[in-house]
Formats: structure tokens, C-alpha cells, sequence
């Protein structure tokens, strides 16, 4: 059998049944990146003594019965903007090279307490300014449906090491949708939790009022232990997750659906569909107070992102990627007026959607609007990159600027996913509700 397709839940329960070594299930893994020929194009850095000594503690563990969760002795890859102990983390960026933190982040830390294994670090879009994934600076990942298109990002090798089955999950981070895209774009599901839930201790920083940390993997029940780990406490409880008679959803209409590819279109609308022949009832919403919060979003991203990075990219702006640097100067221009009005437009609307969402179980969407573009065409750069990468984070931004959690699920059609975002710090209740919408969509 081979172990390294099977989600992380299955294989965290053959270890615990005693069917499945974490050595031997490592040693898989690291033999399938060192052979695997995209694999320089998803890992930045591979951790096999790490990885190793980590499976052997678990493996002893697993022996005596002292298991330290539902997930001790699975390998994951952890996306290269989480600090590792002697090894490089440089997100992305010719700026951070040779930067080798002396400690875990926080967030790497609980969960190797956990018993997660540290396959290593995977590439990720420049600094994390981007929703496509194209970086070639470093390494551009492949969508695991289109090998000459992009994987999306910017947790881009975090996806790709899940879709390509070299890790059983990933560790990425989501500021506009970088943990939603490219799971829809690699047909997994990606979990963004809620700003604040999760440690950025040790996280490198894009705009820390929107950076969240979450996991890119096969099933929602995949994303429930992931998040429980992640955070240090016991397994989740997906009970009450049976089916979706009774539940209550809205289709959000409010910009989303303006624009979508044919494939897009289609898929959501047969997830919808097949939710309502499982018993859910949708209703249209429109929150005409999101418009104005969506046109900020340029001013309320690139001033936070600017001044964390201006001192870095001024002194050597040629390390970079034109276009992403050029997202980043943007931020120079807005005065601290526009960018605290921004605010409190954002802060009036988040009211506005709470009062509107509060009768529903989640709110849905397609995750992106697009599919993935080739690479050729992005590495043309002026408007196609611009246009490319605004639209593809369109959807998934609704999200952050709203403060709420959120889940992509695979519908069925390749790179295409359905979006579920809930209220803020409720991720256990869109869990339970993911799983059944996961289920009605697989039946």
C-alpha cells in the first residue's frame, strides 16, 4: 500500500493501531521527494535528520501506548516562512537569504509537542505578496492538474507537497487566500483560521493584521485534527457533522460571481445543487457594504505590508521580483488619513456582515473565480500578472477583510472549490458543517 496518497487522518490511525511505522512512513516520504522530479520546484529545504529523529521518538511512543495525539508520527511540510531552528527560513525572498533562525515558531513548536514530523520548508510566493504562486526568484511550484501552470499561492509548495503526495499535510499561511487558492487548485482542502487564533510568534510577517496561520490537506477531517495540533489540544469533535438537513446557507452575490470561468461557474453550481438534493437551504445575500471595503483593500494591505518591508527593499530593491516589489511600493503612497478611514469603513462593515450572515450556518462562494494561468504567460508580466493575480484573490479576500474563518473544498472539478466562510473563532462549528458539505458533494 502506498501510504503517502492516503490522507493524514488514515495514517494516524494505522500508527495507532500498530499497522503503520512513522519511521517507515517517513523513510517513504523522503525517498519520494529525493526521486520525485518537480520536487525542487515544491521543497526549499528538506529536513531528513530532523524528519527522522522526530519518527523514531514517535515510533517509541506509538509502542509503549504514549501517543501525544491523533497525528503523532505523521510528516508534513511546514511552508518557508515558519522559523526552524538551524535551518534557513528566507520566504521566498533573495532578501532573507541565509537567514537561519536559532528557534521554532511558536506554532512549529506545539506541534512538533504534538508529534508532527518536519519534512522540511516549501517554496512559497516572494515575502507572500502574491495569490498565483509565481516566483522566479526561487522556485514556481506546479498545479498538480497543469504542470505548466501555476499552483497558486502563496503557500504554493505547501500545496504541491500534499497533491503530490511528498507530505501527508501542510503548514501555510493565508493574508488575502494564500492557504484557500492553492488547495482549490490542487483539489485539497485548506483551512484559514481566524486572525489571532493561531500563533505568528516566529511567522514571518506580511500584513500581521491579516496574516493567519493554517492547513493545506486531503479531508476536512484531515483540517480538524491539523487545527487541534496546531493549537496544542486534544482531537476535534466532528460530531453532528451527519448530514445538511436543516442547515442553512447563503449565497453570497455581492461581486464574487462576476467573472467566473466557465468550469468555475458550472462546478458551484452543481455544488449547490447537490447540497440542496442533501437537504441544505440556500438563500441569496448581497452586502453592499463588502463593495467598499473591497476597493480599500489595496490601501489597507500595502501600507501595513510597506512598512514592515521598506527598510529591506530599499536597500537591495533588485533582489526582487518586479511585480512584487511593485505591490509593495504601492503602499508608500497612502496617507495615515486614508489608511485609518480604510479602517473604519472596514470595521463598519464587518458590523454590516455580521448582522447579515448571522442566521446561516456559512457563507458560500466559488474559492477562486479563476483557473490556474500558465506560467509563460504570467512571466509576460505587465497587466496579465496584475489582472491575474487581483482576480484570483478576490474571492478568498472577502474572508480576511470580514475577520471570519473559512474552508475550500474540492467539488469535483479539477482546480475548482467550493468556499464556506464562517464567523470569527467558529472554525470546530464550520468544520462539522464542511464535513457534511464534503460529504453531500462526494456522494
Amino acid at each position: 500500500m502506498d501510504w503517502t496518497v492516503k490522507s493524514a487522518s488514515e495514517m494516524g490511525a494505522a500508527i495507532g493501531a500498530g499497522a503503520l511505522d512513522p519511521v517507515e512512513l517517513t523513510q517513504s516520504f523522503l525517498d519520494k521527494i529525493a526521486t520525485h522530479p518537480l520536487a525542487d520546484r515544491i521543497y526549499a529545504r528538506v529536513t531528513p535528520n530532523r524528519a527522522l529523529a522526530e519518527a523514531r521518538a514517535a515510533s517509541q511512543r506509538a509502542k509503549i501506548g504514549r501517543r501525544l495525539s491523533g497525528l503523532d508520527g505523521v510528516p508534513v511540510s511546514w511552508k518557508d516562512l515558519f522559523d526552524t531552528a538551524g535551518t534557513a527560513t528566507e520566504a521566498g525572498s533573495a532578501l532573507l537569504t541565509g537567514r537561519v533562525p536559532d528557534r521554532d515558531a511558536e506554532v512549529l513548536n506545539t506541534a512538533s509537542a504534538m508529534g508532527l514530523v518536519c519534512l522540511g520548508k516549501t517554496h512559497m510566493s516572494e515575502l507572500a505578496f502574491s495569490g498565483l504562486g509565481l516566483n522566479p526568484v526561487t522556485a514556481t511550484s506546479p498545479c498538480v492538474n497543469d504542470h505548466d501552470a501555476v499552483a497558486g499561492g502563496s503557500s504554493s509548495g505547501a500545496a504541491t507537497s500534499v497533491a503530490f503526495g511528498l507530505a501527508a499535510a501542510a503548514i501555510g499561511s493565508d493574508t488575502g487566500g494564500s492557504v484557500r487558492i492553492p488547495s482549490a487548485w490542487n483539489d485539497l482542502v485548506g483551512l484559514k483560521t481566524t486572525s489571532g487564533r493561531v500563533s505568528l510568534q516566529g511567522v514571518v510577517p506580511l500584513a500581521v493584521k491579516f496574516d493567519t496561520v493554517g492547513p493545506l490537506c486531503r479531508t476536512v477531517a484531515d483540517a480538524a485534527q491539523m487545527l487541534a495540533v496546531l493549537e496544542g489540544r486534544g482531537g476535534p469533535d466532528l460530531r453532528g457533522a451527519q448530514g445538511l438537513k436543516g442547515r442553512r446557507f447563503a449565497a453570497l452575490q455581492t461581486i464574487v460571481l462576476e467573472d467566473l470561468a466557465p468550469q468555475v461557474a458550472q462546478s458551484y453550481s452543481e455544488s449547490l445543487d447537490k447540497m440542496r438534493d442533501a437537504g441544505a437551504e440556500i438563500v441569496p445575500l448581497d452586502v453592499p457594504q463588502l463593495v467598499a471595503s473591497m476597493n480599500d483593500a489595496g490601501v489597507l494591505y500595502t501600507t501595513e505590508a510597506w512598512a514592515t518591508w521598506r527598510n529591506e527593499i530599499t536597500a537591495q530593491p533588485d533582489l526582487m521580483f518586479k511585480p512584487i516589489r511593485e505591490r509593495f511600493e504601492a503602499g508608500q503612497h497612502p496617507s495615515g488619513a486614508d489608511y485609518v478611514a480604510a479602517w473604519q469603513r472596514l470595521d463598519q462593515m464587518r458590523t454590516a456582515w455580521a448582522t447579515a450572515t448571522a442566521g446561516f450556518d456559512a457563507v458560500l462562494c466559488p474559492t477562486a473565480p479563476n483557473l490556474p494561468p500558465k506560467i509563460d504567460a504570467l512571466m509576460e508580466l505587465g497587466e496579465t500578472y496584475v489582472t491575474a493575480n487581483l482576480l484570483t484573490l478576490r474571492n478568498t479576500r472577502v474572508g480576511n477583510l470580514t475577520g471570519g474563518c473559512g474552508i475550500t473544498i474540492p467539488t469535483g472539478t479539477p482546480s475548482c472549490g467550493l468556499l464556506l466562510t464562517g464567523a470569527p473563532m467558529q472554525e470546530d462549528r464550520l468544520l462539522r458543517v464542511a464535513q457534511a458539505v464534503e460529504m453531500a458533494l462526494k456522494a
